[in-house]
């Protein structure tokens, strides 16, 4: 591709900030994949096992989240990045579809998909832009993702090392990125060069979310389903479905259309950006714990509650009040003050949820959340109230 060509890759400013569907088409993967890490964190609650998932999480996200920055970068309808957008699409089911023997027999599809997708899409990319400036941005993240490519290989080669060398491999990719992907010959990119269109990454952040709720209900409506419809088991389904209306509805809180301005007012968008796509990491993995908590909720109604249902339970939504909060601090720069006093009280919570049963766990999730949307309400109603006339 010459260099006059070469522009037309890229996203201009003047083309349409929305989401393309192809971005949504892609997204059906990943609800696919979330499905699997409650499946793999269902059959292992132990620590390690939680560990493992994850870390599987964690690979998953990236690859989510570098597509959505490359379809931030380059214009979607243009052939070579709807090429490149089914290809990842079709690793990330890969990915997905290995999760169950991810650290076993299919070790090498999952670790092969994985750095399939981004050398591949780094390299694609990097040869669409060979003779435009932007092409050392996606050679830096193509030789950064060959260094941290190491430990992912040795991982396979290596099965009893396997979960210590991905998770340093998880690490490297985290903290490479976080660095600007500096490559000792060749610099690190600038934020200039990371600059995104925060309206469209917004977007798209709200789009996963909502994605991965849509694994929740998935998940406690099976499990209705195949339970029974008892009273116990239909107050637990209630509140499970409660606990996924207000995860949904206090995520907006703190954003109501802003998070997109506030990226694109920043000084540094790039690293606004960048910080908010590693808070919803957590943002996704408490769904994910959250799905899993509820199921078992529904599932026995009737048992002591041991340590680990209240640990995905409860955990879950401590998860996403901690990525909720941070996420609400980056956009006001003030204490959100009603999602710590949530957080503190479900806290304070716990011991009291061990010897409940384990629908009650959901109950103080949904206290704690609904705490945060009255207060939200009160304090909206507060501010529009008229100032009495003299």
């Amino acid at each position: 591709m010459t260099q006059s060509r070469a522009p037309r890759v890229l996203r201009q400013a003047t083309d349409p900030r929305r989401a393309s569907y192809l971005e949504l088409f892609f997204d059906l993967a990943f609800i696919f994949a979330l499905m699997r890490l409650s499946r793999h964190l269902l059959a292992d609650l132990s620590v390690a096992g939680a560990a493992r998932t994850f870390l599987l999480l964690a690979a998953l996200w990236a690859v989510w989240v570098t597509t959505a920055w490359s379809a931030n970068w380059y214009d979607t309808g243009n052939r070579v990045t709807r090429e490149f957008l089914i290809a990842v699409m079709f690793g990330g089911l890969l990915m997905a579809a290995s999760v169950p023997e991810a650290f076993g027999r299919h070790a090498m599809v999952f670790a092969g998909a994985y750095l399939a997708v981004h050398v591949g899409r780094g390299l694609g990319f990097s040869l669409a832009l060979r003779g435009h400036p932007r092409v050392w941005r996606s050679l830096r993240i193509v030789m950064a993702f060959g260094f941290t490519g190491v430990p992912w290989v040795a991982g396979i080669l290596i099965p009893q090392a396997r979960e210590a060398l991905w998770a340093l491999a998880v690490f490297l990719d985290y903290l490479m990125t976080r660095l600007r992907w500096p490559i000792p010959w060749a610099g690190r990119s600038t934020w200039e060069e990371l600059r995104v269109f925060g309206e469209h990454l917004s977007e798209r952040y709200e789009q996963i979310f909502i994605v991965a709720l849509g694994e929740l209900i998935l998940a406690v409506g099976g499990a209705y389903s195949d339970s029974g419809f008892d009273t116990a088991r239909s107050i637990a389904f209630a509140l499970a479905f409660l606990n996924a209306a207000l995860l949904a509805v206090v995520y907006f809180i703190p954003r109501e259309g802003r998070l997109g301005t506030v990226i694109d007012e920043s000084d540094v968008p790039g690293r606004l950006a960048m910080d908010t796509a590693f808070l919803h990491l957590a943002l996704i993995g408490s769904v994910v714990a959250t799905a899993v908590g509820d199921e078992l909720a529904i599932q026995h109604p009737h048992s002591p509650t041991p340590t680990s249902v209240v640990a995905v339970t409860v955990g879950g939504t401590v998860l996403f009040l901690v990525g909720r909060n941070l996420t609400a601090y980056l956009i006001d720069r003030r204490p959100p003050w009603a999602g710590l006093s949530a957080l503190a009280a479900l806290l304070v919570l716990i011991p009291a949820l061990l010897r409940l049963p384990p629908p009650a766990s959901i109950a103080a999730s949904d206290l704690v959340l609904f705490g945060i949307v009255a207060h939200q309400y009160v304090t909206t109603r507060l501010a529009n109230k008229p100032e009495p006339s003299a």
